[in-house]
């Protein structure tokens, strides 16, 4: 009888870890699968057609990114506070002036499609100026790391890029330095 008493109690511990372990698998498995969809939703591949952009640029008009189709565009996410995307700056001025004109195999001109994760508009503004920016697509919600275009492409840190084509598909992503001015040389027609 105390034999069988302890083996009933045995068995009663058995069901209950077993009970508590598949409890904890399947609340992993469902964790699991959140972030799975989670990554699906924000993760951009390359081909895939570069989601809409509209901000208000220095003066308040709205700039959308679908009003560059037809060109190589460069969608850079960088912050006036921001000293690895200051430093990167005087290297996208000098790929913006090579290749600004140039006809390429799937877009005709190259242009950058600056978003600004600032806060604040006169630091945003000072260092365009600073910086020499010289192309004409400066847009910021000066939403700071809220911004909606920070969600939309996943961005989690700064200095980051997407290149897109003419046709408006991802082609690359995070092109700094001479990587840049190298892959865009091999676009050229």
């Amino acid at each position: 009888m105390l034999l069988e008493h302890k083996l009933k109690e045995s068995t009663d511990k058995m069901k209950k870890i077993l009970t508590l372990s598949l409890l904890i698998c399947v609340i992993g498995i469902q964790c699991l699968s959140q972030e799975s969809r989670k990554d699906q939703k924000t993760g951009l591949k390359y081909g895939d057609i570069a989601p809409e952009l509209a901000y208000k640029n220095t003066k308040d008009k709205i700039m959308k990114l679908s009003s560059l189709k037809g060109k190589l565009v460069l969608i850079e996410f960088w912050a006036s506070w921001c000293g690895p995307c200051r430093k990167e700056n005087p290297n996208i001025v000098n790929a913006y002036k090579k290749f600004s004109s140039k006809k390429f195999t799937k877009g005709e001109g190259f242009e950058i499609y600056s978003v600004s994760l600032d806060k604040q508009k006169n630091a945003w503004k000072k260092a365009i100026e600073k910086d020499n920016l010289i192309w004409k697509y400066h847009v910021s919600d000066l939403g700071g790391w809220d911004s909606d275009g920070a969600d939309i492409y996943n961005i989690r840190s700064i200095p980051s890029n997407f290149l897109i084509d003419g046709e408006g598909k991802i082609i690359a992503r995070n092109l700094r330095g001479n990587d840049l001015h190298l892959f865009l040389e091999k676009l050229v027609k």
